[in-house]
């Protein structure tokens, strides 16, 4: 074989390729914009990341679709660079901005050549890329968007080699794998239980390129944190600041004619007025516009800053505490006057008694549970942040269509995973409504999975079971949904249950008696706790509920 022959033939890159991608990245961005400002939670929980950028990366669409026909890659890139650089919103887009910025740079660098396959873009972009982000920034992060970036560079420098769609995979995802382990490496992110929204996003616009080279679309899970924010309504101070970083306004700002040796200046003053500052420049050879980022309590003194260098334009500043009383003012519902509710499906006038005493929002479902009538129960809490037990009274997808009616901006609603009244008093037993709202449905939650539960019913059939062939009219103990007890009598069943349940062990046994339960089968509980199991505490309350004799819980 000779030289010739053993030479592969690596396609040059097309231009039309940029504008698809960046087309695709902003609609994907835009159909995932809720999502991310969901998971908005650092540097400041603003829930604008997603709408950032969307907004800076359809400029740089924008600015593709306008370049004329006969542009190349060079000039393409350059123009999406210039068009995010101009039009960033929030640190997001401005990092966004730079990943643009390390591509046109790349692209510049190689040439509009036969060395300008998408293999040597993609590696030699996201590097450049990389290293513009973290340079902007002031405070770089482990955990957020930066890391991913770095992530992506890597495993494109590794997988240069491969064509262009396993090489855009390969880095979608390890970006993805990365993206999940955010949290564990930023506090904040952690204690939300949250992956980084600006990392989500840059994973939207990997994710596009793989679409577009590919014409396959990559089904992310949803990211999203179940215990977000903790319930409580995202608000901030409208008071003076109290020195750290929890600032009062964003500031944002173009900068044009500063000398390059200024912006370290600069960012040393805006260091010294605020937190989450960013500066880049779109590092084309004929310009020196950097674009300007800051969180600070005195916005003043953030743009007095930038006119003491150059020109300033686009000079956007943007009140946390007017932003989150619009996102309230926006909603159908008035803000919530409480805290933290938690509300329990019972059944039986006792039952609801008890949980009511325990401190629950009672739904009733003696006759059976509609999905309206536990939304309304919700809504009627008028809390924050609501718990849920609806203790095996709804199917999955009816609590999903709950989940979907009373979810808001203003609400968020956590379902504990309860199949029984025992498990739900339980978690009762532990509500704590001074410990965090995260800390409290946990420990709740454990509390519920940490009982085991049995009940008693009245066999209503002839039909075959784990303890044999039972008979109409016997009387079944079950241990969850499995019936492992048949016996002639109340008495005889509740006892042969309660000696299966503990006999694994147990420091309480809780009975919810129904409305048929004999005396005779309480009075044989009693007796058995008494004579052989001392040492285990006993509570019985007449529940009432009609559909079972009676229920156990052992914890």
């Amino acid at each position: 074989m000779t030289a010739d022959e053993d030479t592969r033939v690596v396609p040059t890159l097309n231009p039309q390729l940029l504008r698809d991608w960046a087309t695709q990245s902003a609609s994907g961005l835009a159909d995932l914009r809720g999502e991310i400002n969901d998971l908005n939670v650092f540097p400041i929980p603003d829930s604008d990341t997603g709408s950032n950028m969307v907004f800076t990366m359809q400029a740089a669409a924008d600015a593709a679709t306008a370049a004329a026909g006969d542009a190349d890659v060079a000039t393409v890139a350059r123009l999406m660079a210039e068009g995010a650089v101009a039009n960033a919103r929030g640190n997001s887009g401005v990092i966004l901005s730079q990943v643009l910025v390390g591509l046109a740079d790349a692209a510049e660098l190689i040439g509009d050549g036969p060395d300008l396959t998408f293999g040597q873009l993609w590696t030699k972009g996201l590097r450049l890329g990389s290293l513009a982000a973290v340079r902007a920034v002031s405070d770089p992060r482990e955990g957020t968007v930066l890391t991913l970036i770095r992530v992506a560079a890597e495993t494109a420098a590794v997988h240069s080699g491969d064509s262009a769609a396993d090489l855009a995979r390969a880095v979608a995802d390890d970006c993805a794998d990365a993206l999940e382990q955010t949290p564990d490496q930023l506090r904040e992110l952690a204690e939300a239980g949250v992956v980084d929204a600006g990392g989500r996003g840059l994973l939207a616009l990997l994710d596009a390129m793989v679409t577009v080279l590919t014409g396959v679309a990559h089904r992310r899970r949803r990211y999203r944190g179940i215990l977000t924010g903790g319930g409580e309504a995202r608000d901030h101070s409208v008071g003076e600041c109290s020195g750290d970083s929890e600032m009062d306004f964003e500031v944002m700002y173009l900068l044009d004619g500063a000398a390059g040796e200024a912006i370290g200046a600069l960012r040393s003053t805006l260091d010294e007025l605020g937190d989450a500052v960013v500066i880049v420049g779109d590092s084309s050879t004929d310009s020196e516009r950097f674009s300007v980022h800051v969180h600070t309590c005195e916005p003043g003194k953030a743009v007095e800053a930038g006119v003491a260098l150059g020109q300033i334009s686009e000079i956007r500043i943007s009140c946390f505490a007017l932003d989150a009383m619009r996102s309230l003012t926006d909603t159908s519902e008035p803000p919530p006057r409480h805290r933290r509710a938690v509300v329990a499906v019972v059944r039986g006038d006792g039952a609801a008694e008890l949980f009511t005493e325990a401190g629950a929002a009672v739904v009733r479902a003696d006759d059976g549970l509609t999905p309206q009538s536990l939304v309304d129960t919700i809504r009627t809490t008028d809390s924050a942040h609501v718990i849920v037990m609806a203790n095996g009274a709804l199917s999955s997808q009816d609590l999903v269509t709950v989940s979907a009616e009373v979810r808001s901006h203003q609400r968020s609603v956590v379902y504990l995973p309860t199949s029984s009244m025992a498990q739900c008093l339980s978690a009762l037993a532990v509500h704590d409504p001074g410990e965090s709202p995260d800390a409290d449905a946990y420990a709740m939650a454990e509390a519920a999975a940490g009982t085991r539960w049995g009940s008693l019913i009245s066999a209503p059939t002839k039909m075959m079971t784990l303890a044999g062939t039972c008979e109409v009219g016997d009387v079944l103990g079950l241990i969850g949904s499995d019936v492992l007890v048949i016996a002639p009598d109340q008495s005889a069943a509740v006892t042969a249950l309660l000696d299966l349940m503990l006999a694994t062990g147990g420091e309480m046994v809780t009975v919810l008696a129904g409305s048929e339960v004999d005396d005779e089968a309480l009075d044989a509980v009693s007796e058995l706790m008494r004579r052989s199991y001392a040492g285990v505490e006993l509570g019985v309350y007449r529940t009432g509920q009609a559909d079972q004799l009676l229920q156990v819980g052992v914890e």
